[in-house]
């Protein structure tokens, strides 16, 4: 395509374009008709510049022009409960339901590596030396030892904002930064694993697994899964800068990316819970068997909630990104 006279030929209708976005509020119905028709030619050429002879100057003004004439065209919508309710029913649940492929294999073979990690320090002194001292280990794994008092070291309202703040933060690196191939996604994998590892290990090594846990598993349940979920996430949207599949690599990116960020929101509130089941439950005098229980229930409850409106979600055709009236417009790809 010759760009000079490609430009010559439709400067004109960009020209009008842009007069009618200057007074929107005043135009007469021919008017608008004619703002529709241009904005939907706009956007064709802007598709046809950009995959036959890319220029980054026009390429920005007619991006500009096209995105100031689709806020004209749809109109702003304000954001309401309504759509807080629709997040938490369809958005988030089909989001974590479309990336189970994901996060499942993601949970199996963390878990896999944590006890593995601790079965090699469980079993082998000299790692166990090289963690710390004789005399620390002890003070560590004993009765009533660090293991024991951590969970109860502050006061519960304030100890469970801490722990919500540290997971929140771990699971918005696994999905921001899950663009930069899933390494970084990796590496926050690996470091939780290798701190749970070193308990079951320690523990092990003292005769005190069943205890270790009895104190990780009421809260560790639900708050591990919600790991998984946003590193198996961070993990899809690293493959997507790879392989974007039929989608433009862009197109693919934006739409995984919006997914990602709603996730961490749904995410977040997941972790609160968990938050408040460590703060409040794991360090209370309840029996184990009724500390973990609740684990279990708030983790049930959690797949349940994922597999039956999430499921029910992406067979209506659900992505778990924004509506389609709040999307970027999405122009044809010239062949």
């Amino acid at each position: 395509m010759d760009l000079d006279v490609f430009v010559t030929a439709h400067r004109a209708e960009w020209d009008r374009l842009e007069e009618l976005l200057r007074r929107p509020s005043r135009l007469t119905g021919a008017e608008a008709d004619e703002l529709v028709a241009l904005y939907q030619r706009t956007s064709t050429h802007l598709s046809l510049i950009q995959s036959t002879a890319p220029d980054p100057a026009l390429t920005g003004r007619l991006t500009s022009l096209v995105a100031r004439a689709r806020s004209a065209v749809t109109g702003t919508r304000r954001s309401t409960w309504r759509d807080v309710a629709r997040f938490f029913t369809v958005g988030f649940p089909a989001a974590v339901y479309r990336s189970r492929h994901w996060w499942i294999p993601t949970a199996l073979l963390s878990t896999l590596v944590a006890v593995l990690i601790g079965w090699w320090i469980g079993t082998h002194p000299e790692i166990q030396a090289s963690i710390a001292a004789p005399e620390q280990l002890r003070e560590m794994t004993r009765p009533g030892g660090q293991y024991e008092t951590y969970y109860s070291s502050n006061p519960a309202t304030s100890f469970a904002a801490q722990v919500w703040t540290n997971n929140a933060q771990a699971a918005a690196i696994c999905l921001i930064f899950g663009a930069f191939l899933g390494i970084p996604v990796l590496w926050v994998l690996f470091q939780n694993m290798l701190n749970i590892g070193i308990g079951i290990g320690l523990m092990t090594s003292a005769g005190r697994l069943d205890v270790f846990l009895g104190l990780i598993l009421p809260h560790g349940l639900l708050e591990l899964t919600a790991l998984f979920v946003a590193a198996g996430t961070g993990l899809r949207l690293g493959w997507t800068v790879i392989d974007p599949g039929p989608r433009s690599r862009r197109t693919a990116l934006a739409q995984e990316g919006r997914a990602a960020i709603g996730m961490a929101l749904g995410l977040a509130a997941v972790l609160f819970v968990s938050g408040v089941i460590e703060g409040f439950v794991t360090p209370s005098g309840l029996p184990t068997w009724a500390r973990i229980t609740i684990g279990v229930v708030a983790e049930l409850a959690f797949l349940a909630y994922v597999y039956l409106l999430g499921a029910r979600a992406v067979r209506s055709g659900e992505v778990g990104d924004v509506e389609a009236a709040d999307r970027s417009a999405e122009v044809p790809l010239a062949a």
